[in-house]
């Protein structure tokens, strides 16, 4: 198998792999990126992207990232298409195998990211971006006044649904049971901010031609299905962070990789950012921020 020697591999070619990549690059690194599909990640998802700070009017999410990917190859990044299969680490070299080609290099970052839980109901996936979405901070404001349909029972999905009640006064939430699994004082602003439940419902699939126009829900007690208006469905019913590669390695309760402020984890030379590490926010802007720090502390590990 052939080998190849660099000074930074990164696994995932997402918002964090790509500003790590441009950083450590800029850096005067040798350093690579490792994807499995295409780049970008959920940022492909995004046909309006309007909350990074200096982009403005707003990009979609590919454009977004294809530029990202081109302004870190033009500081010499390496961005390869491959699957990764595992990694080792022998002496102060981390691993990485792949179907041809074996990868070493002394320090190696996880930005993986994390993929949404779908509800996996017809029509989710023909719509999302077009009014199904995952994220109320990136979508929210293009449906003001809107009807708009949240899903989930957990912190994320009350704090989303208080959240996109000042963008519109008709918000539902629909939850599988009859309580919340949300910390009682979110589900008490929740509920004050005069957005409505549904109870023991689950949707059964997510109608519209072109865009979201109604949603069919079932109740899970009595069987009976009913048809409800939407021009958007928020979707917040967890999150996978994408760690198989790293399973060893501390993570918080919702499987998130623990790291230090400098991306760190306990492993030396190995680096988590992004959507996979255990963190408050999962923006882009802040999934930039890991890379970068973390490409910076492998330069100055390197260059002290």
């Amino acid at each position: 198998m052939e080998i190849q020697n660099f000074d930074y591999v990164i696994i995932g070619a997402g918002p964090a792999g790509l500003a790590g990549a441009q950083y450590a690059a800029r850096g005067g690194l040798k350093v690579i990126v490792l994807e499995s599909s295409s780049a970008g990640g959920q940022v492909s998802q995004i046909t309006e992207l309007e909350n990074y700070p200096g982009i403005f009017p707003a990009v979609n999410g590919t454009d977004f990232i294809m530029t990202m990917q081109k302004q870190a190859e033009a500081f010499g990044a390496v961005i390869k298409s491959v699957t990764v299969s595992s990694i080792d680490k022998s002496g102060s070299d981390f691993i990485i195998k792949t179907k041809d080609v074996e990868y070493h290099a002394p320090y190696l970052c996880i930005s993986t990211g994390a993929v949404h839980r779908n509800l996996e109901v017809a029509g989710e996936k023909e719509l999302t971006g077009r009014g199904v979405s995952y994220c109320a901070v990136c979508d929210g404001p293009f449906f003001r006044n809107k009807k708009i349909i949240v899903v989930g029972g957990g912190d994320s999905a009350c704090s989303e649904a208080i959240y996109l009640s000042t963008i519109s006064k008709d918000v539902t939430i629909i939850h599988r049971r009859d309580t919340f699994r949300a910390q009682k004082a979110v589900v008490d602003k929740m509920l004050s901010c005069g957005v409505k439940t549904i109870y023991d419902s689950v949707v059964k699939s997510i109608n519209g031609s072109s865009k979201v126009e109604s949603l069919t829900i079932e109740n899970v007690k009595t069987n009976a299905q009913s048809e409800i208006n939407a021009d958007a469905v928020f979707i917040f019913t967890g999150m996978i962070p994408q760690t198989s590669l790293v399973e060893m390695l501390p993570k918080d309760e919702a499987g998130y990789i623990k790291t230090n402020e400098n991306m760190e984890t306990p492993v030396p030379g190995l680096f988590a950012a992004g959507d996979v590490r255990s963190k408050s926010l999962r923006q882009i802007v802040t999934a930039v921020n890991d890379g970068a720090i973390a490409a910076n502390t492998v330069i100055n590990r390197i260059h002290s």
